[in-house]
């Protein structure tokens, strides 16, 4: 119920219950407006222009608007009728018999649609399942470990470097790793509000689509985890076939006409209906979804993209439950704040790794060989806790019992060996096919298969597409060729008076590889977007093309390249070897000098697997930033691979919203002795990762700065910390804003300032304003020392510099809340004067309109 603080205005409470006043009052605003226009609170030509307004949430922030211009009485009446409008509305709604007896067609239709579901998601979809092989779901299904991730999409939930606010609640801090069920997705264990939006992301092949198929199969065998009468499935790949308006009833009925007599009903019952949109990151129009002309109503008419948008926002069908499944590359363009839960999917453990092996072979002995030839390559170990890759894996030993050639060492090498393993059994099988076309004279040789593949996979990467029509030039050049259905699944779709053929390659990073084989044997030019041209100011890295470049990289390698030339016939241009080798050594030696964000390119230096590139960098500096990522174990192998072939102090290591944990950090800890600054924010770092941190600040020599802000620590890590200084007296800065420490954590300190310590950041602590007076000279604990933060503005806007449009939206989320007495300072206004400059220069440059609009938010809100 709406409710006013007696303490504010009307309408300062207006302002503060914006957010719930539009989720509590648009069931009811139509009704609300006419109460309003008959009370004279507003005239008619005020309803007029808030029904101009498509959907009834959309509606109510047009009244509240209103409102802002009518003052304080108007606000007062309003707020009075809306408490009185509830509590009618309440009354009636105890009156009515909610639970009345679905009828018996509408329970009917709801068991055919379980079957049907249940038929659909009965077999497992492995990649190149032939005919009569049919593999069971229930038997191959090996559990994934889900786990919560931040409980909303702010690229972060605490404001870093928020100038005027105080810190958040330490207990919204740290995500609750707990493992999640299926079935649990859409409850809430804290019970505060209900869970209708999930998002359920993780790195490609991580299984998002395998959920999904769980989820169908469960529900369709009469599992009661779901407390859903329907389940709606929809793929962004399939939608990505829509060209021209639609709505929503017909999204649903293309593949569900079981579904016509009585999907009035099912959408009047729309808080029993759950809604799976799977794939978001495949969607051509994923970077749109934030859209501010809503569909409200299933049967009106738009474009794809507004319906769904529309749909995740709640302004259709407002009481469904929603489901999107992603890739992370993509999820800064999901609408913020309609998620109400973010859930990560962190693969299998070691031990469902050896059940997957297990169901896959079907013979526990066998699966115990092939087992031990996997435990023996930390590499393809490594990856196996990624369900697609170890399917692969099993693939390569099954059809080969043993690996061709040199063990792999990165993940080129598994797809290269998946390839050759594939084609080699493939051919075999349709030998005497095979053969009988070579003598037709056919152009179908082993390396003009895979290129037209290559072709079919690069050209629809580059327009951010995953399903083609037979009907495609570069599909139908594939035509009668017997390999094609090991890599490519055919279905068929009914469109408008025909049906027609679709295809695609099993999984996106089947069709990532062959796009990287087709760019790296052909003479096609490199893309720009690939070759990366632009410098980081000009280019928006949104991560569509990151796995691609790595399989180039990789494929461009001196061994896979005789690999495939050997095998396959395949040749690649020297000239373009060496031209992708000095561009891999520019780029890594502009981006350690800058400091810009480097994950991706180390990945690169890593598929190189050549010693010889790294000891050509020679940067000025050797800065690692591989910030605001949750790295996974191949991240932190190609970040130690590239460490450990330089030498020399690493001049700054930056792990700031990693997710970095203990183990990590242990793994590590022979690098960070060789770091001068390193910075650990952002992450949630227990007393065991304190540990670590102490026992390097205890042996190494070279550490002057440490960064652990908002990493919820208090007085008892502090304490362990500052022991550990003590053995080697070097550290120079430690910022530590944001945390949980009070002045008995800072009393430890005391011995160890100004020498060796001459600056102690300690701001959002703690503290109380008579301790913050009572602190010694170099413990900062409020912005006091304008020379100090003036020097960390510059950092700051360095960093802002040398990020793409991308990186640069995410600094400014954390900066840009500004109060008004922050700019009273000489340096603040200096600071935010240049951010608002930068800005600007990168509105003018930006050539994508969903970063071009936040870039304008962030300009609107500084308007220096």
């Amino acid at each position: 119920m709406v409710e006013k603080d007696g303490c504010n205005s009307c309408l300062i409470s207006i302002r503060v219950l914006r957010v719930s006043l539009v989720d509590e009052l648009e069931g009811r605003i139509d009704s609300l407006l006419e109460i309003l226009v008959s009370r004279e609170v507003f005239t008619r030509d005020d309803r007029e222009e808030v029904l101009c307004h498509l959907g009834p949430r959309a509606r109510v922030r047009k009244v509240l608007d209103i409102l802002e211009c009518k003052g304080e009485e108007a606000a007062k009446i309003f707020l009075s009728i809306s408490s009185h409008h509830q509590q009618e509305a309440q009354t009636h709604s105890k009156e009515v018999n909610t639970d009345q007896p679905q009828s018996l067609e509408y329970n009917k239709v709801k068991q055919k649609h379980k079957d049907i579901l249940r038929r659909r998601s009965e077999s497992m979809l492995f990649y190149n399942t032939r005919h009569g092989e049919k593999i069971l779901f229930s038997e191959h299904y090996v559990n994934l470990l889900l786990v919560d991730g931040h409980q909303g999409l702010e690229v972060k939930r605490h404001e870093v470097l928020t100038f005027g606010q105080k810190r958040l609640s330490m207990q919204q801090k740290s995500a609750v790793h707990r493992k999640i069920a299926p079935a649990e997705l859409f409850s809430n264990a804290k019970g505060n509000h209900p869970v209708k939006k999930v998002l359920v992301t993780g790195v490609a092949g991580i299984g998002k689509t395998i959920l999904v198929q769980k989820m169908l199969f469960d529900f369709g065998g009469n599992k009661n985890h779901f407390a859903f009468d329907f389940i709606i499935h929809m793929t962004f790949r399939d939608l990505n076939l829509i060209d021209k308006p639609t709505n929503f009833r017909e999204l649903v009925l293309r593949k569900n006409r079981h579904l016509a007599k009585t999907l009035d009903n099912i959408l009047e019952n729309d808080n029993k209906l759950l809604i799976i949109l799977d794939g978001f990151d495949e969607f051509r129009h994923y970077r749109s979804c934030d859209v501010d002309v809503f569909v409200t109503e299933p049967d009106e008419e738009a474009e794809v993209v507004e319906v769904l948008g529309s749909l995740m926002q709640g302004e259709l069908l407002p009481n469904a439950s929603v489901m999107l499944t992603s890739r992370p590359a993509a999820i800064n363009h999901i609408p913020v704040g309609c998620i109400d839960r973010f859930v990560l999917i962190a693969g299998f453990s070691l031990a469902e790794v050896q059940d997957f092996f297990l169901r896959y072979f079907q013979d526990s002995a066998l699966a115990d060989r092939m087992f031990a030839v996997v435990s023996a390559n930390e590499l393809m170990l490594t990856l196996c806790y990624i369900p697609a890759f170890c399917y692969i894996v099993c693939c390569i030993l099954k059809e080969s019992r043993d690996l061709c050639g040199e063990s792999p060492k990165t993940m080129t090498d598994i797809y290269v060996q998946y390839l050759v393993a594939l084609i080699h059994s493939h051919t075999q099988s349709r030998a005497e096919t095979f053969l009988k076309e070579q003598r037709a004279g056919a152009t179908r040789q082993l390396s003009d298969i895979v290129l037209k593949l290559g072709r079919l996979a690069f050209q629809k990467l580059m327009e951010h597409q995953t399903l083609f029509y037979s009907s495609d030039q570069d599909v139908a050049a594939l035509e009668g060729c017997s390999l094609v259905s090991t890599f490519l699944d055919k279905t068929v779709v009914q469109e408008p008076g025909c049906t027609e053929e679709v295809y695609s390659f099993a999984h996106l990073t089947v069709q990532e590889f062959f796009a990287a084989v087709y760019c790296a044997a052909t003479d096609h030019p490199l893309p720009d977007a690939v070759m990366h041209t632009a410098g980081p100011i000009e280019r928006t890295n949104n991560g569509h093309l990151d796995l691609f470049n790595r399989f180039l990289s990789g494929i461009l390698s001196e061994r896979n390249a005789n690999l495939l030339s050997r095998h396959l016939g395949l040749c690649y241009d020297k000239e373009k070897v060496d031209t992708h080798r000095q561009r891999i050594i520019r780029e890594l030696t502009v981006l350690c000098d800058n400091g810009a964000h480097i994950l991706n390119h180390l990945h690169c230096l890593f598929e190189q697997q050549d010693p010889s590139l790294a000891l050509e960098l020679q940067p000025k500096l050797l800065r690692v930033n591989v910030s605001d990522e949750t790295l996974s174990q191949m991240d932190y192998n190609a970040i130690k691979y590239f460490l450990d072939l330089t030498k020399g102090n690493i001049s700054e290591l930056d792990l700031t919203g990693t997710g970095v944990r203990c183990e990590a950090l242990r793994d590590i800890q022979p690098l960070l002795l060789r770091c001068k600054n390193l910075w650990l924010g952002e992450n949630n770092l227990d007393m065991d990762t304190v540990q670590v941190i102490a026992d390097v600040l205890q042996e190494s020599d070279t550490i002057t700065h440490l960064g652990i802000g908002w990493s919820n620590i208090g007085d008892d890590e502090l304490l362990v910390l500052s022991r550990a200084i003590w053995i080697k007296k070097k550290l120079e800065e430690l910022w530590m804003e944001g945390n949980r420490v009070s002045s008995r954590g800072l009393l430890s300190l005391s011995g160890l300032t100004p020498n060796p310590l001459k600056k102690v950041v300690a701001i959002w602590n703690d503290l109380n304003d008579t301790e913050s007076q009572c602190t010694q000279e170099s413990i900062t604990v409020n912005f006091t020392d304008d020379d100090m933060w003036e020097a960390w503005g510059e950092w700051v806007f360095g960093r802002c510099e040398v990020s793409s449009n991308e990186k640069l939206v995410m600094v400014l989320h954390k900066v840009c809340n500004v109060s008004v007495h922050c700019l009273e300072a000489q340096w603040a206004r200096t600071f935010y004067k240049k951010l608002s400059q930068l800005i600007k220069h990168r509105i003018e440059i930006c050539t994508e309109d969903d970063i071009c609009m936040k870039l304008k938010k962030f300009e609107s809100i500084l308007d220096l």
